[in-house]
């Protein structure tokens, strides 16, 4: 199933140990097998996805392949007690992506077959992701995914709604829609590939961005109001209440199973593939995960597009993600 299950010896290359202290690496629960997490009483199960093919596939910039590996060393270390809730927690491993990283970085963009044969790389990451979403939740445990790109989303929804038998929503904190045209696969189009085979019911697009998105789209959301609805990063500048904003996105989605998505390009000044110098705070992202992870309905959070190498200070964006992890699982 491409997974590569972590030992405690993998924890402790990411942990700083002290004494008189017990870090959440030390602590965390570990599994490995498919057997060992379906007898795990942990609720939330943390994952990987080492990649940043589906960036490179939509003309973005690399960068997202570290956000993992940085956002595990900042997890690691953060402290275990009552309120990060480690004994809740399984961190499963990565998904294997090497083999498609590797063959993306090796890809002519001046060939004129660069895109399907990128394209072709994203959807083999696809079946992964599917196959992987798809186990974690069929022995009732609620994946929290760490990106890679926001192609994943594809994976993510269909593999919830492979072991749903249904269509499910999705909230997304994001100012693109991620809705593009259904050309080759990249991380433009994961939600709109997902909708068009099924697996995507109603999608709600929280906190848009007037100026990255195309006219072609907007006429093709308004056609299809009764599946997508959306707020505008502007209505908060213009006075909407972030609470109201939430609530809206709610009252569309979260009254059937939904899948929980966070774009770090939603983050002002954030190290992400597309940085944007306006956009909510870290504070409010981290309000996001809160209030929608702890709704009976969140199958799934997935935090992508995190690019360390994109941040002066490389292991803020670690530090952040690992503050939206830790909303996510910790004890109110």
């Amino acid at each position: 199933m491409s997974l590569q299950f972590y030992t405690r010896e993998d924890l402790k290359k990411h942990t700083s140990t002290r004494k008189g202290e017990e870090k959440f690496g030390q602590a965390v629960g570990l599994v490995n097998s498919w057997e060992a997490l379906e007898k795990s009483d942990a609720t939330y199960v943390i994952l990987g996805i080492p990649e940043d093919v589906g960036v490179r596939a939509n003309m973005g910039r690399a960068g997202a392949e570290k956000a993992w590996s940085s956002c595990l060393s900042a997890l690691c270390n953060i402290q275990s007690n009552s309120y990060t809730n480690p004994n809740n927690t399984v961190i499963l491993g990565e998904i294997d992506c090497k083999a498609e990283q590797q063959s993306a970085s090796k890809l002519d963009i001046k060939d004129p077959n660069y895109q399907s044969k990128i394209g072709s790389l994203v959807q083999q990451i696809d079946v992964k992701v599917s196959r992987v979403i798809a186990k974690v939740i069929s022995v009732n445990k609620i994946p929290v995914i760490i990106g890679g790109g926001h192609n994943n989303s594809y994976g993510n929804i269909k593999g919830a709604a492979t072991v749903l038998k249904a269509g499910i929503n999705c909230i997304n904190l994001d100012p693109h829609t991620d809705f593009r045209a259904l050309e080759h696969r990249h991380s433009g189009n994961g939600f709109s590939y997902a909708m068009e085979e099924g697996y995507l019911e109603k999608y709600y697009i929280l906190g848009l961005h007037k100026n990255y998105t195309s006219g072609a789209v907007f006429e093709k959301m308004e056609a299809m109001k009764e599946k997508i609805q959306y707020s505008f990063f502007e209505d908060y500048i213009t006075g909407t209440p972030f609470k109201q904003m939430l609530e809206q996105a709610k009252d569309f989605c979260a009254n059937s199973p939904f899948g929980l998505e966070l774009d770090m390009d939603a983050i002002k000044q954030m190290g992400s593939s597309a940085m944007s110098p306006s956009g909510f705070s870290l504070q409010q992202a981290r309000e996001y995960v809160s209030y929608f992870s702890r709704l009976k309905n969140c199958k799934y959070i997935h935090i992508c597009e995190g690019a360390p190498t994109r941040e002066l200070h490389y292991n803020q964006v670690a530090k952040a993600i690992s503050y939206l992890v830790s909303d996510v699982i910790s004890k109110a």
